[in-house]
């Protein structure tokens, strides 16, 4: 059991007001470890609301540099930042909020090679990345490995998420099976975003992953949540495992990692299967 110091309990004491969070709650979030797969418009949020809602370990993976045009809404990167490498700028940011946490940084593109060591150990898994391939990577991987993970996607005007837990609910494959071909989908690059909805999504990434590792209410499991910010219209598709599904179905067809094409883009609209 953790021995909180006075500075601890006025920092996280309105967790601990909370009847469903309280001492024990945090406890468990200040052991807990996360894991951010992108330091961009997602990661961002995510990243400073976990660090500020006391998580004990938080790795964040992201081979880029800050780059101006991301300043628009990748919130953990400042001007001073352009040229410094994400994670380094997200670390700086998240351990001012909160020196109490350990940030890992990963300089590094996550692939077949390496993914699995990189997260082996982690509690919850956080999607934050920006291309399909990495998005089918992280979802196989965390089904092999039995850990949890939200799932993120904006472009334009729209987002989308979903919570997957390996063994319980259904998983990004279930959905979405494949990758759709090179530059089927324009990425935010050539479509555009509007920044804030990077933040409307990575807080709710960063809400799943605190409500996992406290037990608190209902994750978005079975259920695909998209909301359009034009009319800010929410909606949720409900969802469901499929047998035929080829990585956690009955008879999976994906039994190993790769490395898919690259394509870059971050929301596909729809499900390509409805649920059983």
């Amino acid at each position: 059991m953790i021995d909180f110091t006075e500075e601890q309990l006025e920092r996280y004491s309105r967790h601990i007001l909370l009847d469903d969070v309280g001492v024990d709650g945090q406890e468990k979030l200040l052991q807990a470890k996360v894991l951010i797969v992108g330091a961009g418009g997602l990661g961002s949020p995510a990243a400073l609301y976990l660090a500020a809602a006391g998580v004990g370990t938080i790795g964040i993976i992201d081979s880029d540099s800050v780059e101006i045009s991301n300043l628009q809404r990748q919130i953990a990167h400042f001007t001073k930042d352009i040229g410094v490498f994400k994670v380094d700028s997200a670390a700086e940011k998240m351990q001012a909020i909160n020196p109490d946490i350990t940030v890992r940084t990963y300089k590094e593109y996550l692939c077949a090679a390496n993914i699995t060591k990189i997260i082996a150990g982690y509690d919850f898994i956080i999607d934050g990345t920006d291309n399909f391939p990495t998005k089918f990577l992280v979802n196989d991987a965390c089904i092999f490995t039995g850990i949890p993970f939200s799932h993120g996607g904006i472009l334009r005007f729209n987002g989308q998420t979903m919570t997957v837990v390996p063994g319980e609910s259904a998983c990004y494959r279930c959905s979405f099976r494949e990758a759709p071909p090179p530059d089927a989908v324009p990425s935010c690059a050539q479509a555009g975003v509007l920044g804030a909805i990077a933040g409307m999504l990575g807080t709710i990434q960063a809400t799943e992953a605190l409500k996992y590792i406290t037990g608190v209410g209902e994750l978005l499991t079975n259920g695909l949540l998209t909301f359009d910010a034009r009319t800010l219209t929410f909606r949720k598709i409900n969802l469901a495992r499929q047998k035929s599904c080829p990585v956690c179905g009955e008879e999976p067809s994906i039994t190993h990692l790769v490395d898919a094409e690259q394509s870059v883009c971050e929301l596909k609209s729809e499900p390509v299967a409805a649920p059983c």
